[in-house]
């Protein structure tokens, strides 16, 4: 059965696993959602040259996947997920698709592209590579299993028994105040992530994931992790105290999951 990827994001991780679930010839159709421009500090970790700076990234991924399957339907939303007056076009690409791939760094357009998925009744994946690329997350998500929501706050919580004086840097927080933890990651370290949110992505049209994360270490780093090529398995079960899922129903409409959003948002930062 022909088969429909709905993707945000088409960076230079977006881009790794679009080519390779691309390839699958389950595959007839994919839709693209990416407001960003291809800009010089994009080359060395994409794909594209350097000749295609100031083109929109969208417009090149679905170039790209015409060069490799003339066959594959491809269409593009030059915009942002949260875009209001693309709602339309983005619940009607959602609403189709089979599976879901997040490929972004921001944290409102995971919350919202939760929300999306789970109205419609759609299985997605998310993959994130940690700053300095010592390694990453891969999550899997099925319509009636944890939301997003749920795995936040529990990663938000997870820690050591002994709180330590000096908590190591949060790698996962580029944005943060810490030096060592806004080094952007290379090219390699963002292909093996990124091969692995494909290969999740395939697993999920075959079922529910047999658990939610899946982290692998990339490199040893003192306090956070203790040694390279390691794979942990994470089971997050859906929580009934969900800051999301508890406060936001699933019928809610456009207007109401917008609003929902922002306070969900505003909690967390505060916690």
């Amino acid at each position: 059965m022909s088969k429909h990827l709905f993707q945000v994001g088409v960076g230079s991780g977006g881009i790794v696993v679009l080519d390779l679930l691309a390839r699958d010839e389950q595959f007839a159709r994919v839709t693209l959602v990416e407001p960003d421009v291809y800009k010089p500090n994009n080359v060395h970790r994409h794909l594209f040259s350097a000749s295609a700076v100031g083109r929109l990234k969208v417009e090149l991924a679905a170039e790209w996947l015409t060069q490799l399957r003339p066959d594959l339907r491809v269409d593009v939303l030059a915009c942002d997920l949260t875009d209001a007056s693309r709602r339309d076009a983005i619940r009607e690409a959602v609403a189709t698709c089979d599976v879901g791939v997040c490929a972004v760094d921001n944290e409102a357009a995971k919350f919202h592209f939760d929300h999306l998925m789970r109205q419609h009744g759609k299985p997605w994946t998310l993959g994130e590579v940690l700053s300095g690329g010592i390694g990453g997350w891969v999550h899997a998500f099925s319509p009636d299993g944890p939301c997003y929501g749920c795995l936040a706050s529990h990663l938000k919580r997870e820690g050591p028994t002994d709180t330590p004086a000096a908590p190591p840097p949060d790698y996962a927080n580029p944005g943060g105040p810490i030096a060592e933890t806004t080094i952007p990651a290379n090219k390699a370290s963002i292909a093996a992530i990124a091969g692995l949110h494909a290969m999740r992505t395939l697993d999920l049209l075959a079922g529910p994931p047999e658990f939610s994360s899946l982290l692998l270490t990339l490199a040893r780093v003192l306090g956070v992790f203790d040694e390279p090529y390691r794979t942990h398995r994470l089971r997050v079960a859906k929580s009934l105290s969900c800051l999301v899922c508890s406060a936001v129903p699933v019928s809610a409409t456009g207007e109401e999951l917008d609003v929902a959003l922002d306070q969900v948002l505003t909690r967390l930062a505060h916690e």
